[in-house]
């Protein structure tokens, strides 16, 4: 505990040297001044030394996890203990990691008699996603006779972890989010015939000689057709790269954001509307090697530990290694599964390796592979005109990003594999129209 003298404490002082001073001429009151500023030490210790034994600070405690959400104002909860019961005003301050805009620099809190504890709530705004351990929680009050303040700084162990905002990418998609009919929006036609069997039925004419059951035929000496229903539970699997390049800056409504932000708030709505869909879905992340893998599963729990999982995720410095990833997702994921891949593949030395190791996974798995449109790769006679002669080089450079993208899906192509480039305003929106598509078309 350290304490402080307070502004009352100051305006006594300054009275005790006023009479100093006009004691300076008149020596018979020089007794009074001496006394003045003698009594002015005696109560300021006696105050101090009263409050240091027997005036306990309040405990401040605050919940084990606080959940917010990115560039979204959040509360942080606060309870005060107040064991003695009495009439008390405090000044409570939180210290939170730079990238918090708190609401106000402190709060004035005054606690009624009788109450033995009190509830409070800090606001924050954060601009960072991430966790962060240990909250400083600084906490003034005042002294018996309000000649000293006293204050604590303790570190609390709670735990702030701020998640990816998904309510601007969830405006696009509200119909998604809908429950009416299939996805949220129409009912459509479900192209297929699915492979998970129902049951037997009578052939009727039409069928096709690969739809009957020969053995059930025999048995009843009568042709049986084999009826499928088209399968509603599928396994998705969203693939982020953290390698060196998801490092690379961009602006996202106004705000400076790494692409790997992007790719985790696409991703957690990916996940979302698998959820919603009643799918199975999982989440992997890697660099040079697999850093995070969860297991598909079903259910709000799952997606929760999903966004556990991902949401404190930052880019790394290494570059990814596709065999090691190839080999580890083929060893794990014996089933049939759609894996959406969110990567860079802007480096040719990545882009070739990639190449060479992801026609061994789509031998066994849907893949699609979808990338960030960086500004200004497009075809070179698109877009507005050139207004000065330094943006022909500009438009030149994009020329040839977006050739080798190209070069790119067509290389994959043959192999299964989709490769995207999406728009970083509605790249949730295509991720989830990607998806829509691969469900009705059964290509699972």
């Amino acid at each position: 505990m350290t304490f402080l003298p307070s502004l009352r404490l100051i305006r006594l002082g300054l009275l005790v040297v006023v009479v100093a001073v006009a004691a300076g001429p008149l020596p018979e009151l020089g007794a009074l001044w001496l006394a003045a500023a003698g009594a002015w030490i005696v109560v300021a210790l006696a105050d101090l030394g009263l409050s240091l034994g027997r005036h306990a600070q309040p405990a401040i405690t605050l919940p084990g996890v606080v959940r917010l959400t990115k560039d979204r104002p959040g509360k942080i909860p606060l309870t005060l203990a107040n064991p003695e019961s009495r009439e008390r005003r405090l000044r409570i301050g939180i210290g939170l990691p730079a990238g918090f805009a708190d609401e106000h620099p402190d709060l004035a809190v005054e606690v009624p008699a009788g109450a033995r504890a009190a509830a409070v709530e800090w606001t924050t705004t954060p601009s960072r996603r991430g966790r962060y351990p240990g909250v400083v929680v600084c906490c003034e009050s005042s002294s018996w006779l309000g000649l000293w303040n006293l204050r604590t700084r303790t570190v609390s162990p709670c735990e702030v972890r701020v998640y990816p905002n998904l309510f601007s990418e969830r405006r696009q998609l509200a119909a998604i989010f809908l429950n009416h009919g299939q996805n949220g929006s129409k009912v459509q036609r479900t192209v297929g015939r699915g492979r998970e069997f129902e049951k037997l039925r009578e052939y009727q004419p039409g069928d096709s000689y690969d739809e009957i059951d020969w053995k059930a035929t025999a048995r009843r000496g009568h042709p049986v057709t084999r009826v499928f229903q088209a399968e509603k539970t599928q396994e998705i699997y969203v693939v982020v790269d953290l390698s060196r390049l998801s490092a690379r800056r961009l602006v996202h409504e106004g705000r400076e954001q790494t692409v790997l932000e992007r790719h985790l708030t696409a991703a957690s709505v990916l996940l979302l509307a698998a959820e919603r869909e009643g799918d199975r879905f999982g989440f992997v992340a890697y660099d040079d090697r697999v850093r995070v893998f969860l297991r598909a599963g079903k259910g709000a729990g799952h997606y929760a530990a999903c966004r556990e999982a991902l949401h404190a995720l930052q880019p790394g410095e290494g570059t990814a290694d596709m065999a090691e990833v190839v080999r580890h997702l083929r060893t794990q994921l014996r089933s049939r599964a759609l894996l959406f891949f969110l990567t860079d593949l802007g480096d040719p030395v990545l882009a070739e390796d990639f190449t060479r190791h992801a026609p061994m996974l789509a031998r066994q798995h849907l893949v699609l592979v979808n990338q960030l449109r960086a500004p200004g790769v497009a075809p070179l006679f698109t877009g507005d005109e050139v207004a000065e002669p330094a943006e022909v080089y500009a438009r030149l450079a994009g020329h040839l990003r977006w050739g080798e993208a190209r070069t790119l899906m067509q290389v994959l192509k043959p192999h299964g594999i989709m490769v995207t480039l999406l728009e970083d305003e509605t790249l949730a929106a295509q991720l989830v129209t990607q998806y829509l598509q691969v469900k009705r078309r059964q290509l699972l």
